[in-house]
């Protein structure tokens, strides 16, 4: 299966190949932190479900350039040295829309700030994406309803949209990761790619699925 989706992969190493080997790094990195997250009401499901974990960042990374992953390799282990958690972070930023109050009270004032050149950068990278992300779900609506909620604009204290989780994840990025992953986003808007589309189509191939529209017309109704 491994096979199958990288030769489907990512448009931002498409001469070499995406890093395998780094790409497993990385994820083995996530997973050791994901399980030190502490989740309220205890230890979340997911968080014993190394396959689809493994399968889903796997279908994500292999879509980026090598310099973009190893910089984020990096930040992992950057992170570790000094004994900051990335993907508790991660969460915890989200909850800034999700849970405002608990946010601004037991999560902002212990995570790195960022500054407002930062979060306006970003801003526009989320935009394409939701944009990619709204764009699939039209031509893909059964694999659509599978995903996340789009915008933050629908998050609930249970349901937490597309947006709000990249939101979260790119705000976890170093300054160096972050305008490397900004140039791949620019460069796949400018080449007409969608990211969604890109990471999706593998997610079905290490499903064991034909194609897109394979998974599309075996999904229920």
């Amino acid at each position: 299966m491994t096979d199958t989706a990288t030769k489907h992969s990512g448009q931002g190493n498409k001469d070499a190949g995406p890093d395998l080997d780094l790409v497993e790094r990385v994820i083995k990195s996530e997973w050791s932190q994901f399980q030190r997250t502490d989740n309220e009401g205890g230890r979340a499901a997911c968080q014993g479900n190394w396959p689809t974990f493994h399968q889903m960042r796997f279908s994500q990374f292999i879509t980026w350039p090598t310099p973009l992953l190893a910089s984020y390799a990096r930040d992992l282990e950057a992170a570790e040295r000094i004994g900051r958690n990335l993907i508790t972070e991660k969460y915890g930023r989200m909850m800034a829309s999700t849970y405002p109050d608990e946010f601004r009270r037991d999560i902002e004032p212990y995570i790195p700030k960022l500054t407002a050149e930062r979060v306006a950068a970003q801003e526009p990278v989320i935009s394409q994406q939701v944009a990619w992300a709204d764009d699939f779900r039209t031509r893909y609506p059964k694999l659509g309803r599978e995903m996340r909620v789009l915008r933050t604009s629908e998050d609930t204290g249970e349901n937490t949209s597309f947006e709000t989780y990249l939101r979260g994840e790119l705000g976890t990025y170093s300054d160096a990761t972050f305008e490397l992953y900004r140039s791949f986003i620019e460069t796949l808007a400018k080449s007409g790619h969608n990211l969604t589309e890109e990471t999706i189509r593998n997610t079905v191939l290490l499903g064991g699925f034909q194609s897109l529209d394979d998974a599309e017309a075996q999904q229920r109704q």
